[in-house]
């Protein structure tokens, strides 16, 4: 049989962020549409030992973070060097593809189902390999998205103090708006494309783990497709995290009853409107884990130090802060070009942990200190382990409510949670 590897590149980590790894999701997604004639090693550098002398016929380097960007490239020339050709696709090779089209043999630009990743190892095995297969704004139909493979994994490898990382999953594809700091509608279009129910229920069911995090780009998109998603899901008794889920009653009571155990909010001011919607999350027992963007044209360091306090008034269950980065095809990227803010493109600091452009009201050195600031602040009576814990016990009780916990803690990881 032909050998495939398949890597997921290392990146650098936030510091100031737990250190943990979820099981990547662009790679699993990858591999369903490699054909069965491949054996495939994988390779997720951030929790395995990449050995490039290890034998394999074809590479495939799946990129879906900007600071991922170096370091694959540094792979696919230790491979190049050995004259093993190398194809590149994922979310940071679309974003960066004339980069990394330089130090590849192959980029593969959007979606790789309807056999389209096929057709291109079936080029490769022909000995004509093309240096670019560009499928960007031709979406294979969405019904040809089947369950990813997760048998790739190595599941020891995702576990946090003993206990086994959420599984990620998506229902959906696409997304209506175009948010200031996101490249989303670049990569996957401006039109909400879910997969049909039946599909997403049949791959969620075959998950062997009871918690879930679904990666749809948006779950404010279409409210009766997500009330009959959020029905089918009730029988299987999953656990599951995701972004927002669209702030309306019937469906957030629908989310709760189906299993939604927190999610990501973005918190952007201190209105009354945030403050309900997060006020209303709790109330349907939803917990909150703020997502919080530092940097944009109306922050100064005194609003930065009035939105600490707000997080920690509206009584968020947890806080992820990140700086704007300009990141290729965003609408924050195409203004702060043409204001000449970009300061540099060492794509290895765009981590979001990091500084990168000139901010309006504050200088950089001001706005990475309001970053550590933030960070500090809020976790500084309750440390973010502590926060998270009350969070895995909050699921926990609702497994053991329904009879689904599985206990996976052994003695220390036990206390460890509790610390």
């Amino acid at each position: 049989m032909t050998h495939l590897t398949l890597i997921y590149p290392s990146w650098p980590k936030i510091p100031e962020q737990t250190e943990f790894h979820l099981p990547p999701h662009g790679p699993v997604c990858a591999a369903a549409a490699i054909p069965p004639e491949f054996t495939i090693t994988f390779i997720d550098e951030n929790v395995d030992s990449l050995d490039h002398k290890n034998h394999t016929d074809v590479v495939l380097i799946s990129m879906m973070l900007t600071c991922q960007i170096p370091r694959g490239l540094e792979i696919a020339a230790l491979y190049r060097q050995q004259g093993i050709k190398v194809i590149a696709g994922g979310i940071a090779t679309m974003l960066h593809a004339d980069e990394v089209a330089q130090g590849v043999d192959s980029i593969f630009l959007g979606e790789v189902e309807d056999g389209r990743l096929a057709r291109t190892l079936a080029d490769w095995q022909a000995g004509h390999l093309q240096s670019k297969y560009d499928y960007f704004h031709d979406h294979p139909p969405i019904d040809s998205v089947g369950p990813a493979r997760r048998d790739i994994l190595n599941r020891k490898r995702y576990a946090y103090r003993g206990v086994p990382m959420v599984d990620l999953a998506h229902a959906s594809r696409g997304c209506k708006f175009n948010c200031f700091p996101c490249c989303t509608s670049y990569l996957g279009g401006r039109t909400f494309r879910p997969r049909p129910i039946a599909r997403v229920v049949e791959e969620l069911k075959s998950i062997d783990n009871n918690r879930l995090f679904l990666v749809d780009n948006s779950l404010a998109q279409d409210k009766a497709w997500l009330l009959e998603l959020f029905e089918a899901m009730i029988p299987l008794k999953k656990k599951w995290i995701s972004h927002p889920i669209l702030d309306d009653d019937e469906v957030l009571a629908k989310a709760a009853e189906a299993g939604c155990w927190y999610v990501y909010q973005a918190v952007f001011d201190t209105s009354d409107h945030i403050r309900d919607r997060v006020r209303r999350l709790k109330e349907y027992g939803i917990g909150v884990e703020a997502a919080v963007l530092l940097g944009t044209d109306n922050q100064s360091v005194d609003y930065i130090k009035k939105l600490v306090d707000f997080l920690l008034e509206i009584d968020v269950d947890m806080s992820e802060f990140s700086i704007l980065t300009p990141f290729p095809h965003t609408p924050a990227t195409d203004k702060m070009t043409k204001e000449g803010r970009i300061l540099h493109k060492d794509w290895l600091r765009y981590t979001t942990a990091e500084v990168v452009f000139q901010p309006k009201l504050m200088t950089p050195d001001e706005l990475q200190n309001m970053y550590h600031y933030a960070w500090d602040m809020f976790y500084r009576d309750i440390p973010q382990s502590q926060r998270m814990s009350r969070l895995f016990f909050q699921v926990i009780e609702k497994e053991v409510a329904d009879n689904t916990y599985r206990s996976t803690l052994n003695r220390e990881s036990t206390r460890s949670w509790g610390s």
